[in-house]
């Protein structure tokens, strides 16, 4: 036996392909994965599902994202195919990354008509960078202007873009529709709609993805890779078994970030089949599976043999690049609406959450009422705060701020990659607007009346462009963005945003007083509703604020009647969500979430 042989990863689970499916957001992976299981069998043809099976979660299924990596596992004639399902957004990166370690290979879903976008830069970056296995998997073929030899060929200079090997390059096409539920290896059948079923995309798996290496019969190592949690069982720990074998009733050693150990027993296993998890007795090395009965344990440490505790390399996670003060609320209404509304309350639930959501830091802050969050972006998090509305959970929130840090003795900030695709009569004020705010242009092209433009831009400039975008595009317009890399600080980034109109009297607004000022600006509120000193009730049309009373009522006289203003045609005011307050508010202003309103408000109410 030569050296090479000896030292050889030993191939036992030859029937076992652990793959992820990445890709850019809303070019079909989830849709991809529910036509997987119907192909499988999981699911009989007659059986209704609900839409994008595998986005579990409420907030995922009404934004048509997926913000958390899934675990599933489909049969294939002699074959397991365990697949992970993994977000598209770069904001939810932790989970991409921590993810990509469980698999030998991926599936890079590209939609036939956009090609790859910036987080399909993002997430392919990540797999090369592990070496593993890419298989092409050019989806929406039948789509009306789809080119899949333009997306194939956008592919491989992306990947010689990213430094792929010769190996790497050399990454096999699969041409599909998950929408229908079928696939091809020809690039002519494709165009021809000639295509019948996904047997050839999982023939490919199989013939292209390397089953898991590991010896069944070496001492027990599995990282954790994913936490869950259940009434009954407690913290359920999800990840690969890299050698060794588990049994349910088995001590293991837990291997914590500081290295030290403490025993646990096993006394729940569970593997994966389809959408459920089953319970099973033993799992193997290669085979991905759910481990309940370890109580204080964090993403990325390692389970581990009684009497060989050796730990697995640490995931490795990017660090956040934006970060926001989540305090009490202190304004005139607190506590009315809010189950948990005391900093005791709001701590221990962000401390609950960096346990499971490794992208995500949280300090105290410089009072005992505040802490700040930081994150990999404003929708990483602003999924945070709504789901912690939709707990019941009250509390106020600040302006997102960019991390900085020095490089090499030079003050950096985050830069990221900013494509949008717009009408092209909209082109023109769209680039002026990313010009005040320093992005860099470095691509346009158009095509059939749209033009789609690649900026590189500080994320201080994108902080608040999409309202405004929206609004320049008529919401016709599509952006998307992905971090890049720190660079040098490239000043100050002036405001366009107009003053604010702010109540100066608490109370209920009525349309009496909002008729009388209707043309000072757009207003947030409409009549009836209760209103405090210092509260933003609108846009000034001007730069700078105005405080008013939107609160005064008509003096009745025997010719007027206090319902007479019923009468009154008001314009619609401006709906103030999550995302919207989030981008408006300015450094003086916060945001008051409670688990029926979002406010905004000046940070000192006594505004005059």
């Amino acid at each position: 036996m030569t050296p090479e042989t000896a030292t050889a990863p030993q191939i036992l689970n030859d029937r076992i392909r652990n793959i992820a499916i990445i890709a850019h957001v809303d070019h079909g992976k989830t849709t991809l994965v529910d036509a997987l299981f119907r192909q499988s069998g999981i699911l009989r043809e007659n059986e209704q599902l609900a839409v994008c099976a595998m986005d579990s979660n409420d907030l995922e299924r009404e934004r048509g994202i997926t913000i958390l990596a899934k675990n599933t596992a489909i049969p294939y004639g002699d074959y397991k195919i365990n697949i992970l399902d993994t977000p598209g957004h770069a904001d939810f990166s932790g989970e991409v990354e921590r993810v990509l370690t469980m698999v030998d290979g991926a599936l890079l879903i590209v939609d036939a008509v956009e090609g790859p976008m910036p987080q399909t830069r993002f997430v392919l970056r990540k797999a090369l960078e592990l070496g593993l296995t890419i298989m092409l998997v050019i989806n929406k073929v039948d789509r009306a202007a789809s080119d899949p030899a333009r997306a194939v060929d956008r592919v491989l200079d992306l990947f010689i873009e990213l430094g792929a090997d010769e190996h790497q390059l050399d990454f096999p096409v699969v041409y599909a529709s998950g929408l229908t539920g079928v696939s091809t290896l020809s690039q002519e059948d494709a165009m021809n709609g000639n295509m019948e079923n996904l047997i050839p995309l999982l023939d490919s798996i199989v013939e292209h993805i390397q089953p898991p290496p590991g010896d069944k019969d070496a001492s027990l190592q599995l990282q954790v890779s994913t936490l869950d949690y259940n009434e009954y069982l407690g913290r359920i720990v999800i990840g690969r078994i890299s050698r060794g074998q588990i049994r349910t009733g088995q001590m293991v050693a837990l291997v914590n970030r500081d290295g030290k150990t403490s025993q646990h027993r096993v006394t729940k296993l569970y593997g994966f089949q389809g959408l459920k998890r089953i319970e099973i007795e033993v799992a193997e090395a290669g085979d991905i599976c759910a481990v309940a009965g370890i109580p204080e344990v964090q993403i990325g440490e390692t389970l581990a043999d009684t009497s060989n505790p050796e730990a697995l390399p640490l995931i490795n996670i990017e660090e956040p690049t934006l970060k926001m003060t989540f305090s009490i609320n202190n304004s005139p209404l607190a506590g009315r609406e809010g189950k948990f509304v005391t900093s005791r309350q709001i701590k221990d639930r962000l401390w609950k959450e960096v346990k499971s959501n490794v992208s995500l830091r949280v300090e105290e802050g410089d009072t005992p009422d505040c802490f700040v969050v930081s994150g990999r972006g404003e929708l990483h998090l602003s999924i945070l705060i709504e789901t912690m509305r939709r707990e019941g959970y009250e509390f106020q929130v600040s302006k997102p701020e960019v991390l900085t840090r020095e490089v090499e003795g030079q003050l950096c900030e985050p830069f990221e990659e900013l494509i949008f695709d717009v009408p092209d009569e909209m082109t023109g004020s769209c680039i002026e607007k990313l010009c005040q705010r320093k992005g860099e242009l470095r691509h346009m092209e158009s095509l059939a009346g749209r033009t789609v433009v690649e900026f590189s831009i500080p994320s201080r400039g994108l902080l608040g462009f999409r309202s405004d975008f929206i609004r320049m595009t008529k919401g016709q317009g599509m952006m998307t963005h992905a971090f890049n890399e720190f660079r040098p600080w490239v000043g100050e980034i002036g405001s366009s945003r107009n003053g604010v109109l702010v109540a100066s009297e608490p109370g209920e607004t009525t349309s009496y007083a909002l008729k009388n000022v209707e043309d000072r600006g757009t207003f947030f509120v409409k009549p009836r509703v209760t209103v405090y000193r210092g509260m933003i009730i609108g846009e000034n049309s001007r730069q700078q604020d105005m405080a008013l009373n939107v609160c005064k009522t008509k003096k009745l006289t025997n010719m007027r009647s206090a319902g007479a203003e019923v009468l009154e045609v008001l314009q619609t005011p401006v709906e103030v969500t999550l995302e919207f307050g989030l981008d408006y508010i300015e450094q003086d202003e916060l945001m008051e979430v409670t688990p029926q309103n979002i406010r905004l408000r000046k940070q000192n109410l006594d505004f005059k």
